[in-house]
């Protein structure tokens, strides 16, 4: 009693001071029983307890699972405003700027991968190339490009001082470390190296770097080929008085021995196509010519290293040499073999005596590289007084080394590098010294050039160089080593030729000048004729062409255009020799 009569006292002041209490639990109560109602356990208990008649006539599922349902609540009404599409609408213009990023990383992402995956697919075959991106990249550049490459019909231009490059093929062992070729020969005077680097996020890319010399040799060209736009043209100087000097160039194992001494065929090699055999067969070629056969001129010559500080004659079993000037600061090289040769076969048995007995060793580009300068010497003089006519000098340099090359070899390997580089740059001081005139030549910081000091010096002195590359992706390095050397060399001698020409002076045209002249005339002559078979023929080709059916005009029209300035280069220069001589006649009139 006591608490029953407590918690009604309660529930009367709680409904006196908080009425909404007593409605909340009024609300609650009515929506229990209602839920109690309409629950099936109540429906149940109110159709068992339904008057006898009816519930006989009813069946369970009629009275029970088949009862209606109640009534469903009326539908909402729609609230008022504009309806939001996505889940998008609802968040700010930040968020949806980070989502639109991040979609389009997506899309990219996807689109690399997809590309990635073409590209896996398409070089399949070449998966276990490391360099088959770069190769794909060097392919798709050389596609844009037009190719118009030295041919033997092409005039020769004569220099004080001519540079020319030429690219030596893959050879073997590069093939078999599935190397690529980086360098490309578009012209006769420009080639382009592909040097593959890396950008900072691990990107393959190619640095194109474009070089242009007097002549670009590309693999396809023989030694035929390069001596006659190299060292032929200086066979006549040494006729007039004058000093030649055709040196080879490059990195160990780029082909300097292949070019002047001759090809190899396996370990043999054939000594009648190198340079050094055909400027003799010029030599003697010249000796039966009529302005020089009335001067009783003796051939002979003289083959030597140089190795480090010290001279060697590869003649005499390799005597060692003294190089000593006289009293009129002419260096002379003590003790040195000069034989006298009536013949080609007697240079040539000179050379393959002095080829075997040459210092080589083995670095890290060759196993048999040449470590010494070999010069080969031939000479005129009259054999009335033996007076020195002219001397044409040949040399095959040492390969360029670098130090970081040698860095793990021996004592004597780094001693030789030394020794190579230190004449090399001597070399070249020598030859800007050449190109400038007045400048004083620094002959006497290295053997080699004090040897060849008589060749810096005169007017009538001229200079050839070759410069050998290798076309592989692992010599790129020494490949732009030996393009900047060269590419130093003829920028600094680039417009010398010209003022060579303009300070003759009017005694040096002589009968002689006017012989070699109509030589030359005839020469390029029958270069001219030669020209106009091949444009005839070509000619004839492309109309033919033009006559079937879709032809591209385009393409006829290009190779059309090249063809035509061809022809006009040969004629160009075929008139200035034409000119050059009617002038000279005039004045002699």
């Amino acid at each position: 009693m006591f608490f029953n009569k407590y918690f009604y006292q309660a529930d009367n002041r709680v409904g006196k001071m908080f009425p909404y209490v007593l409605q909340e639990k009024e609300s609650t109560a009515t929506k229990n029983s209602i839920e109690e109602t309409n629950s099936p356990r109540q429906k149940c208990r109110k159709t068992f307890a339904t008057p006898p008649q009816t519930r006989n006539s009813l069946t369970y599922r009629e009275a029970v699972l088949d009862s209606p349902s109640p009534p469903d609540s009326p539908p909402k009404s729609p609230k008022k405003g504009p309806r939001r599409e996505s889940i998008f609408d609802f968040k700010s213009e930040a968020a949806k700027k980070v989502e639109l990023i991040a979609k389009s990383r997506d899309e990219r992402r996807q689109r690399q991968a997809d590309e990635k995956a073409f590209r896996d697919q398409m070089g399949a075959p070449e998966q276990h190339n490391p360099y088959y991106e770069f190769s794909r990249m060097i392919s798709e550049f050389k596609s844009t490009l037009e190719f118009h490459p030295l041919k033997d019909s092409d005039p020769v231009i004569e220099n004080q001082i001519t540079v020319c490059v030429r690219k030596r093929p893959l050879n073997n062992k590069e093939k078999n470390r599935s190397e690529v070729d980086v360098i490309t020969v578009p012209t006769k005077n420009q080639l382009i190296v592909h040097e593959p680097k890396h950008k900072v996020d691990l990107t393959k890319y190619l640095d194109n770097q474009q070089f242009r010399f007097d002549y670009v040799f590309d693999e396809t060209c023989t030694n035929e080929t390069v001596y006659k736009f190299t060292a032929q043209p200086l066979v006549k100087t040494i006729f007039e008085g004058g000093m030649a000097t055709c040196f080879a160039y490059g990195q160990t194992g780029s082909g300097k021995t292949h070019t002047m001494g001759g090809e190899f065929k396996g370990k043999q090699q054939n000594f009648r196509n190198g340079i050094y055999a055909l400027v003799a067969t010029d030599v003697y070629k010249f000796l039966s010519r009529p302005p020089y056969k009335d001067k009783n001129l003796v051939v002979s010559a003289s083959f030597f290293e140089i190795y480090g500080k010290l001279a060697f004659d590869l003649l005499a079993k390799k005597q060692r040499l003294k190089v000593l000037e006289d009293g009129k600061q002419v260096v002379q090289v003590v003790g040195l073999t000069e034989r006298a040769v009536s013949k080609v076969d007697d240079i040539m048995d000179l050379i393959k005596k002095g080829s075997l007995e040459r210092t080589s060793g083995q670095t890290s580009a060759n196993s048999n590289s040449s470590r010494s300068h070999a010069v080969f010497q031939i000479i005129l003089r009259r054999a009335s007084s033996k007076q020195l006519e002219g001397k044409f000098s040949l040399i095959d340099l040492a390969g360029n080394e670098r130090g970081a090359d040698n860095s793990k070899s021996n004592k004597q390997t780094r001693q030789e590098g030394a020794d190579i580089n230190k004449s090399l740059l001597a070399l070249k001081e020598c030859i800007r010294a050449l190109g400038k005139k007045g400048k004083h030549c620094p002959f006497r910081e290295s053997i080699l050039t004090k040897i060849l000091r008589d060749s810096f010096i005169g007017e009538k002195s001229r200079t050839c160089m070759i410069a050998l590359i290798s076309s592989s992706v692992g010599s790129v390095d020494h490949t732009l080593n030996t393009l900047r050397y060269a590419d130093r060399v003829k920028e600094l001698v680039a417009n010398d030729f010209s003022e060579a020409n303009s300070g003759e002076s009017e005694e040096s045209q002589n009968e002689n000048d006017v012989v070699s002249l109509e030589w030359d005339l005839l020469e390029n002559s029958k270069n001219v004729i030669d020209s106009c078979v091949y444009f005839h023929k070509m000619a004839c080709q492309l109309y033919d062409n033009s006559k079937q059916v879709g032809y591209s005009k385009y393409e006829f029209a290009k190779n059309w255009k090249n063809l035509l300035r061809e022809m006009i280069d040969v004629q160009r220069v075929a008139y200035i020799k034409a000119s050059e001589f009617c002038e000279m006649l005039e004045d002699e009139a």
